[in-house]
């Protein structure tokens, strides 16, 4: 099976997101790359993320979920959206230490604004660790406001890069 090329996609600098953000100290500073048809991020959960001794805390698993399935539909859509749910099946824990790959992908854009997409985290080994499914919705033009204009500004000029 031939491996598909990982083009790297930018983020936004000096922003405090706690999942992407440069500028939150105490975040995951997430960052992403292409893989065909999904967006991809490695990552490997510290001490600090425990829940149970090594086990790596559910919250921050459906963090990485969440923000790797919002930039599968940012990617792919180029819109600002917003999580409306989504649901997690923990296959096997995730343990403090354990390289991990997360792989997110649009599944549905059919039925405006709702967009669904599905997310997976596996470990070196390629083994499923968690999986889950998100439905998104895309911000409207007046909920817009809620966002700062500079952010605004500074994601659409990121959209434009995105291939």
């Amino acid at each position: 099976m031939l491996e598909e090329e990982m083009i790297a996609i930018k983020k936004l600098d000096d922003h405090y997101c706690f999942a992407c953000g440069t500028a939150n100290p105490i975040g995951l500073n997430l960052d992403f790359y292409r893989s065909g048809d999904r967006v991809c991020t490695e990552v490997t959960l510290k001490k600090v993320h425990a829940g149970w001794d090594n086990i790596v805390h559910g919250g921050i698993i459906s963090t990485v979920l969440d923000e790797i399935m919002s930039w599968a539909i940012m990617y792919r859509k180029k819109v600002f959206l917003v999580t409306r749910n989504m649901s997690i099946k923990y296959v096997r824990p995730v343990l403090v230490g354990t390289p991990l790959t997360a792989r997110g992908w649009l599944v549905d854009d059919s039925e405006p604004p709702k967009i669904r997409a599905r997310a997976e985290i596996r470990d070196e080994q390629k083994r499923l660790l968690v999986r889950s499914k998100g439905e998104f919705v895309e911000l409207p033009e007046e909920q817009l406001a809620l966002i700062p204009q500079q952010v605004r500004g500074d994601m659409a000029a990121l959209f434009e890069n995105f291939q």
